[in-house]
This record gives structure tokens, sequence and C-alpha cells, in this order.
């Protein structure tokens, strides 16, 4: 029977053989209680604050587009409303006003004469997001490979759909991607019913190629041939210009470093959770998941239930705040998103998926319309007339009959915008 004592400083070393690439190291007992300050990045704040409304803009697209006549009543387009993040006091109707460049509006009366409002794409916004869908189908196997190795990340190669379209937007995947990669791919993937009655997205085979963290990749490029031998793999680190660290946590750092690397796609069940190098491991798997993502960030709540997929411990989003140099954490937006220090500089991403460009040409005309409108250079009123038949809509006298029901009347008023329409006669 063996009895382990343990104190504040107690160490105690182990020969462990890690399952891919054998290694020994020392393991010690109880994380150094080192305290890293938070300090203010204005540059990766402007990364974050960039993409105010965005998405919600960007699923709006893809949802009018989508459909059969490319315009959507406006009840239709509100069952949407959840995956938007929209504030709860700001009515749909009334966003999707502010960016005239990039939706277009009509109305048709239904039966009571209650005018109803639909929407649809400017030409401009349409052709940007042909573009978008140009580049998806051009980067279907990067998109292929980055959903592969997400789940390849998690103990049982599975995650539910629900935690999969939290990521969606951070890791670039079409709005539809159930249909547009799911399901015509079997040999990859499978949809499972969870014990808990979700839906889940299986992984059906484990690829040896993929298997490789961004880390170990760059170790290569760049030839660190003595770190790759000695497995001790150590994080690109950037601080804010201006910030101090003090001689303690540059020790700690250093040794932290120093420590061996565990591969996130490698069994870690041998990893005690309360030492230095379980906590690099963690450090390891974020460093992979933002790296997963085409703006390299991702809203901490997105992460906050993969504790159980990824098999890390509890309270394993501290590693944020203690690796200041490896991750930010904006605040704007009402929301805390962490940020990959190294793929930035300053603003600019050192690297870019091709959808990205494509979302830089949305914001920017999301913020051209929004000015323009409120210097009063769009009308308020369409260009075309109201029609009586509830089965015809057009706008800007480009659009036809397209055979709208109008089963739910009785909830329109309730998605009216705060503005007074002009009587159009």
């Amino acid at each position: 029977m063996v009895h382990w004592l343990f104190s504040g400083r107690a160490v105690y070393s182990a020969f462990l053989c890690e399952c891919r690439k054998g290694f020994s190291y020392q393991q010690k007992f109880g994380l150094v209680n080192v305290k890293l300050k938070w300090a203010k990045d204005k540059s990766l704040d402007a990364v974050v604050a960039a993409e105010k409304d965005l998405r919600a803009a960007c699923f709006l697209v893809s949802i009018i587009s989508s459909a059969s006549h490319c315009f959507v009543p406006i009840y239709h387009l509100c069952r949407h409303r959840g995956q938007l993040g929209l504030p709860q006091d700001l009515k749909l109707s009334t966003f999707i006003r502010r960016y005239p460049n990039i939706f277009c509006e009509s109305h048709v009366l239904d039966s009571g004469g209650t005018r109803v409002p639909c929407f649809g794409l400017t030409p401009e916004a349409a052709d940007v997001h042909h573009e978008g869908l140009n580049a998806l189908q051009q980067n279907q196997k990067d998109i292929l490979d980055r959903l592969c190795k997400l789940l390849m990340l998690t103990r049982d190669r599975m995650l539910p759909l629900q935690t999969i379209d939290q990521l969606k937007w951070d890791m670039g995947l079409p709005y539809d991607y159930c249909d547009y990669l799911i399901t015509r791919h079997p040999e990859l993937f499978s949809l499972v019913r969870l014990p808990d009655d979700r839906v889940g997205l299986k992984l059906l085979s484990w690829d040896d190629d993929l298997a490789v963290s961004q880390l170990q990749k760059n170790a290569v490029l760049q030839q660190k041939q003595e770190d790759i031998r000695s497995n001790s793999l150590a994080f690109p680190i950037r601080f804010t210009r201006g910030f101090g660290l003090k001689r303690k946590c540059m020790e700690w750092l250093k040794e932290w470093q120093s420590l061996p690397y565990t591969s996130p796609y490698t069994d870690a069940s041998h990893l005690d959770p309360r030492t230095d190098v379980s906590e690099k491991r963690i450090v390891g798997v974020f460093h992979e998941l933002l790296h997963l993502t085409i703006r390299k960030k991702t809203e901490r709540k997105n992460v906050s239930n993969l504790r159980i997929p990824l098999s890390l411990p509890q309270k394993f989003t501290k590693v944020f705040e203690r690796h200041p140099g490896i991750f930010y954490i904006s605040m704007k937006l009402n929301t805390q998103t962490v940020v990959l220090r190294e793929a930035h500089d300053q603003q600019q991403l050192l690297v870019k998926n091709p959808l990205v460009d494509v979302r830089e040409r949305f914001a920017s005309m999301m913020r051209e319309g929004f000015l323009d409108r409120s210097r009063g250079l769009y009308n308020k009123t369409t260009s075309a007339g109201v029609k009586k038949d509830p089965s015809n809509v057009t706008c800007s006298n480009q659009l036809s009959g397209t055979g709208f029901s109008y089963e739910d009347e009785s909830v329109f008023s309730e998605y009216y915008s705060d503005e007074l329409m002009p009587d159009p006669s």
C-alpha cells in the first residue's frame, strides 16, 4: 500500500509514457500561484469591435438569399432571432433598416389592409454574398479539415450540434452547414442521438495527418529541432505595449514554457490536473481551438460548455487570465472575447482565410450604409408601390409574385419598427 503525502511545495517524480510519442518528465503538485494582471489592448479591442452587428447581418443575408424568392417577410426572419445575438429591446425591423445598402424593403397589404414589411438584398449585397459562397466552395476541404479537427479534440470525437452552432460563425462554417457539409459526407460524419436527447455530430474515422497541432507545425517550419526532440515546445508570447512583468512572473513563465508539451489530439488522462504540465496541455487545447477559427477569436461563453467533451478540469477557463501573453480577453460588445495574440499584428490578421475578406467587405458596407442613412441619403419610403394582393411582393420594381402565405397576420404588429412609415399615396 503506497501512501502519498501532500504539502504546498511537495513534488514527486514519475516516469510517464505519452500515448503516441513517449517522453518522461516531472510533475509538480500544485499550480504555481502567479497572477498576471489584465492590461487593455486597444488594437485587439478594435478587432473585436469591428464586428459589431456583423454576425447578425451576415446570418440575415444567408437566410434571405436561401429563400426561394430571395425576399422574406419580417415574421419569418423573426423566427431566427435567437441566433442573431441582438439586444432584446431592439426590434429586428429596426436593425435591418439601419443598413439600407445591404437590405431593401418592400411591403404588401394583408386582407385587413395592414402593411407587412418584407426584406430582400440589394444587388451589391447579393454580389458580395455570392463571392462568399464561391469562397466556401473553393475552400471546402479546409472547412472539412477544421471541422474534423474540432471533433478530434474531443474525448469521443463527438459534439452536440448546439455546441457546434455556437462556434460555426467563428469557424466560418456555412449557415446551413448540416445540409452543406454533413449530409454530403456520410463517410466522415454521422448524426447521433445523445443521452440527453439532443442531436450530436460524430466523426467516423480518425485521421493521423490531421492530428498535428498548429504549434507542432510551426516548430517544424521554424526548424526548432531541439525543442521537438525534447517535446518542450513553447507558445509564442506577446504582451500589450507597456505591460510590466515582475521577475517572479518572468521566472515562472520561463520554467512553464520549458515544460513538456502534450498535443491536444492525444490522450491526457495520465496528467495530474493539479500541475503546471496539465495547465500547459489546457493552454494547448485552446491555442489549437482558436487556430481552428478564421479570425482566431471566439466568445468565452462559446467554450464554457466544452469541459466534459474536451476532458478538462473545473475552472479550466482560468488559463485565459493566467496567460495574458498568449490570450487577450476583450470586454468589447458587452461580452468577453478571447483573442489569440500571436495571430494578429496590431489590428491586422497575419494569415487571412478567404472568407475574412468577404466579411470585411460586408462590415465596410454596414459602416457606409449606417452613416449614409444617418445623413438622410436614403429615403424611408421604398421606390415600389404597395400592392393589395398579398401574393405579390415588389422591391425597386425588380421582384415579382412570391406566393407568401399570411397565416400569422395577428402577430405582425409586434415586429414593426418604431419609425412611422409615410402613406405611399
